[in-house]
């Protein structure tokens, strides 16, 4: 019987010998690439967390202590030590999530998969803990490309400043998504290479002043090559220098040896950083020789050669990145910024063409807002390119220092809106939302890739404003063309008539939708306009005199429907003292499951026949003749 199937609980591996450990390790690697190959999800990195994994639960009795994962995508190899192997619809609606869940497991804390927050976490668990005089251990799991956030050192300066038991455990294996940069990353390299890893001497209390900040003394501790530091200060100081107690490194591979330093880091009584030498992607050679990112996420693959299944299409990613490099070559004012996503948000080419012009700001997004400010002001065009959902961490910045300074910044928002498989926090449902209330600031939603490619080359002509571009995730939707333009507004179908009922409002990439949702009303004797504002935000001028040629308003767009499009659409309305109608729909104000994109759309009521039977139900109540059937038959027409 594989050792793998005797394992329910953390404790079963109270029972094992190193020998069998091992073996119990070589395990988890293939249930892992044969499981992952078939669903997709994150490889790499639980591949080179297996070892330290089987330690922590060896050392630490979870859930009584509790084991925290920043980002939480590594955390696999703990689902299956605490009693969860059944990966077969891993992502999918009904199976495992990608990330940890309280749902499914006690063992499970943060499911936040937003990167650089567990130390925050652990900071406040271990302060309950001593209010509370519980002697519960927590732990907390950090990647080295994690401390590239502020919100770690921010953490990390409050930790410091105390004596609670805390244990952090840096998880560094050079990477984040790609490879790890920055000063930090130096530093880390140089504890990596350097024999000796000696206290602090006497000499440097004397250079750096000690501090409860994270300040200058941190700041020539990261930079210590340049100023001659490195010389005198052993590598580890940076960590010490703030009062935390260092241990490492510790190859991260090594079971025997990471017990021992959990084990000692845990009797401390007092934070600790155990710093872990780990290899992304390890034990599976297609993982360890791809280059860009070890596998850090995959669809489903050939096990046998990490070859995928299924071709990749277009995508709205690739597209932007084509149209990235176009750009670049005729306009050399063009930059580009990520935050520590270069490949997943398609800047790979542009950062190969002009390398000199891009810009990877590690996970830092409010930062990399910040510094695109001061880009504009010095007479670039900078484009940051991000996640949907990780703008939600730079809001202040877009606001505050972009926004009311009128820097011509581009913002790319890539998975903008439902996402799916990745769960409640990787769903891009709160950028248009969020956005509506910065002052000056425009929104684009192209619906295809030639309206990706257009409405990019409209916005970085802005150098006044902050212009969003917002597009899905997966493959690039169909062209759709447009029969006419009224103001700034794409037809995309015209009534048939001079007194039409309904006007669709279609955002981005619905616009398909929206067309078959025109088709159905139409079976019903319902005429309808369907128009794409192409620039959401703000309002386009010609919405109004459309608005007051129609029966009802409808808006479908992929975004929050509190303060979405269709809440600024109403509101245009109501200033302009039309008293038409509106019906928006979106997604909820609720956190979604995961699922695939089509299921969590069908869940919330975003398809074609839903929509038109809400809307088929809204004409005949104007008319006074709303029958039942009337709505059922949205179904057979569909058919």
């Amino acid at each position: 019987m594989p050792l793998l199937t005797r394992i329910r609980g953390p404790r079963d591996l109270d029972r094992l010998s190193l020998e069998e450990l091992d073996q119990l390790a070589d395990e988890i690697r293939t249930f892992l690439v044969e499981a992952v190959s078939k669903t997709g999800g994150h490889l790499g990195p639980n591949l080179g967390v297996v070892e330290l994994t089987i330690a922590l639960h060896r050392v630490f009795d979870s859930p009584k202590d509790k084991v925290l994962w920043d980002t939480g995508h590594q955390a696999y190899v703990h689902k299956l030590l605490t009693g969860r192997q059944d990966f077969g619809k891993l992502r999918s609606k009904g199976g495992l999530s990608g990330y940890p869940s309280r749902a499914e497991s006690a063992h499970d804390v943060i499911e936040n998969s937003h990167a650089s927050t567990v130390l925050g976490w652990a900071d406040g668990l271990a302060k309950a803990n001593q209010l509370r005089k519980r002697d519960d251990h927590v732990v907390a799991v950090i990647g080295d490309g994690a401390l590239t956030g502020g919100m770690a050192w921010e953490a990390l300066n409050n930790i410091a400043d105390g004596d609670r038991p805390l244990v952090i455990v840096v998880n560094d294996n050079e990477r984040s998504y790609a490879p790890t940069i920055g000063g930090l990353a130096n530093h880390l390299a140089t504890l990596r290479t350097t024999d000796g890893y000696e206290r602090f001497l006497a000499r440097t209390k004397e250079v750096l002043e000690r501090t409860p900040v994270v300040g200058r003394p941190l700041y020539d501790t990261l930079h210590g090559a340049k100023k001659g530091l490195k010389d005198f200060i052993a590598p580890q100081g940076m960590f010490e220098d703030l009062g935390l107690k260092y241990v490492g490194p510790i190859d991260g591979h090594d079971i025997e040896a990471l017990e021992s330093a959990l084990g000692r880091a845990k009797r401390f009584g007092g934070p600790v950083i155990v710093h872990c030498l780990t290899e992304k992607g390890r034990g599976y050679k297609p993982a360890e020789q791809d280059e860009a990112d070890r596998f850090h996420g995959i669809g489903p693959i050939h096990p046998d050669t990490g070859l995928p299944i299924k071709a990749s299409a277009a995508s709205w990613t690739s597209v932007f990145g084509d149209e990235m490099v176009r750009l670049g070559r005729e306009r050399d004012d063009i930059v580009a910024i990520t935050a520590a996503m270069l490949q997943p948000v398609g800047l790979k080419k542009f950062a190969d063409a002009f390398p000199d012009r891009i810009y990877d700001v590690g996970i830092a997004e409010q930062h990399a807002a910040v510094s695109a400010a001061g880009l504009a002001t010095g007479g670039l065009h900078p484009v940051f390119a991000v996640y949907a959902t990780f703008l939600n961490r730079a809001f202040d910045q877009v606001l505050m220092d972009v926004a009311l300074h009128k820097c011509g910044v581009t913002f790319v928002l890539d998975r903008a809106g439902v996402t799916g498989d990745d769960g409640a926090s990787h769903n891009g449902m709160w950028d248009m939302s969020m956005l509506q209330v910065v002052p000056g600031l425009r929104i684009a939603a192209p619906r295809d890739a030639e309206q990706l490619r257009t409405q990019l080359r409209e916005a970085v002509e802005v150098d006044d404003a902050p212009t969003v571009l917002r597009y899905s995730k997966g493959v690039v939707a169909p062209a759709v063309p447009a029969v006419g333009r009224i103001g700034g507004m794409d037809v995309l179908r015209e009534p048939g008539t001079t007194t039409p009922d309904v006007l669709l409002v279609s955002v981005g990439a619905l616009a398909p939708m929206c067309l078959e949702i025109a088709t159905l009303l139409d079976k019903q004797g319902i005429s309808t306009t369907v128009v794409d504002p192409r620039w959401v935000k703000p309002v386009d001028e010609a919405m109004v005199p459309l608005a007051e040629r129609h029966r009802v308003v409808v808006t479908v767009e992929d975004n929050s429907r509190v303060g979405g499009v269709g809440s600024a659409v109403a509101q245009t309305l109501r200033d302009a003292g039309v008293d038409v109608p509106l019906r928006d729909f979106g997604i909820p104000p609720r956190f979604l499951d995961h699922a695939s994109r089509a299921e969590v759309m069908a869940e919330i009521g975003l398809t074609a026949p839903d929509i038109a039977r809400q809307v088929t139900g809204l004409v005949a109540r104007l008319d006074g003749r709303y029958e039942r059937s009337a709505a059922d038959e949205i179904e057979a027409a569909r058919d």
